[in-house]
């Protein structure tokens, strides 16, 4: 999960225009706008910045004690001596005396508008380090309705509505900002996608479509992997899309085992793409998964049935080209052209496919749409490509894998 940015805390003494009350408290008194401090505490906060800078924090806190003891404090004496108070107790790991000494800062009424934002920033970011949720959240609650606008509080507020288990709350929090984002050309924040999927596990639509959103602006394998596995599990998905799939897979480079590319290649060969099974092969001789082990001969014997075929399917090209032109409906024709892509002859087999589709009566109009996009990609006409895959429908993961092959169209992985 994305990891938040919390406030700064040790700056807001100069946030609260107090940088200076430490190292310029004279001995007799101490002034800010015309208001003074009494001798007595002027000299404990002289002596308590001395401590401060020789880092020996809680001796400081110690003379702030002092300071506090001092009988008949003026408000404005409590509200140096509690600003003070704050700073030195972050500096010296005690949170617990820093938000108290803070909070009786904000509840002075001497901050102006920017000064109470800061100040609501520093303790929601504090109890948030402490795990306190409650208060953080109550007072990042505050900073947002008073005007504060930093996005990086908003994430926070959705972190803590995600720690506490209010999905719902995330949901609708997390999708309103993607919409936004997106409307505004910007790229949503990944920790924002991540707690929306980690939600929307028990949801399995809602999980997928979110996942979907990582992978369009985050196009990291695991991601990648996590959508494509839960691919064939969804409700009607069809198994003769195993290898569209791994088509997919193989753009990706998640074909990598031996059993990957035996199934793949066997794949191709059972739907007559011999072509494409010979580039199969020769991938996993290249990735050194086929032609070693004790499976080595099976390898060799699959390797030369592919090339058989192939050239079988070369000798029968003009019977068969002649045959999907006679046919009154158009399979044929988008068979034989995605045969000649599979084969690297792209401006043929595409112009096939389009004549095929063009004349009608297919048998699997989804799936032609779908291959033809494949095709228009494999030529390097993404445009078009991105077209076709948009006009692909169905239910049974026809529409899916074309719009995976959208999102790798659209940021291939690095």
């Amino acid at each position: 999960m994305t990891k938040f940015r919390y406030a700064r805390f040790g700056v807001l003494i100069a946030a609260l225009g107090l940088s200076a009350v430490a190292s310029m408290v004279p001995t007799t008194v101490f002034a800010q706008a015309a208001e003074t401090v009494k001798p007595a505490i002027g000299t404990a906060l002289h002596e308590a910045s001395d401590f401060y800078k020789a880092k020996k924090f809680k001796d400081a806190l110690g003379k702030l004690r002092d300071a506090d003891a001092v009988p008949g404090k003026s408000a404005y004496e409590s509200y140096v001596i509690e600003s003070t108070r704050g700073s030195y107790a972050l500096a010296a790991g005690d949170k617990e005396t820093a938000v108290k000494a803070y909070e009786a800062v904000v509840n002075s009424g001497r901050l102006s508008g920017a000064q109470k934002l800061a100040m609501y920033d520093a303790l929601g970011g504090t109890y948030y380090s402490m795990n306190n949720l409650a208060k953080a959240s109550l007072w990042y609650g505050h900073y947002l309705s008073e005007g504060g606008d930093d996005p990086k509080i908003r994430a926070m507020m959705t972190q803590i509505s995600f720690q506490n288990g209010d999905c719902a709350k995330v949901s609708k929090e997390i999708s309103a900002n993607v919409h936004a984002e997106e409307k505004a050309g910007h790229t949503p924040v990944e920790g924002d996608l991540q707690m929306l999927a980690n939600c929307m596990k028990n949801d399995k639509t809602a999980y997928v479509a979110a996942m979907e959103k990582l992978t369009t602006y985050y196009p990291k394998k695991e991601y990648w992997k996590d959508l494509l596995n839960r691919l064939p599990a969804r409700p009607g998905y069809s198994e003769r899309l195993l290898l569209d799939l791994y088509r997919l897979k193989q753009e990706l480079g998640q074909i990598t085992t031996t059993n990957d590319y035996m199934e793949m290649s066997q794949l191709a060969l059972q739907v007559s793409l011999p072509a494409e099974a010979q580039k199969i092969i020769d991938q996993g001789y290249k990735a050194g998964v086929f032609g070693v082990g004790p499976e080595a001969a099976r390898h060799q014997r699959l390797k030369d049935l592919a090339a058989k075929n192939a050239a079988a399917d070369l000798k029968a090209l003009p019977q068969n080209e002649a045959e999907a032109n006679s046919a009154k409906e158009g399979t044929g024709l988008v068979n034989l052209g995605f045969a000649y892509v599979t084969a690297k002859q792209y401006p043929k087999g595409i112009a096939m496919m389009e004549q095929g589709i063009a004349k009608g009566g297919l048998v699997r109009a989804e799936d032609a749409k779908l291959h033809l996009g494949i095709a228009y990609l494999w030529a390097g006409k993404k445009a078009d490509a991105v077209k076709m895959f948009k006009s692909v429908q169905g239910t049974d993961g026809t529409a899916d894998l074309a719009r995976y092959w959208i999102i790798q169209a659209n940021r291939p992985l690095k």
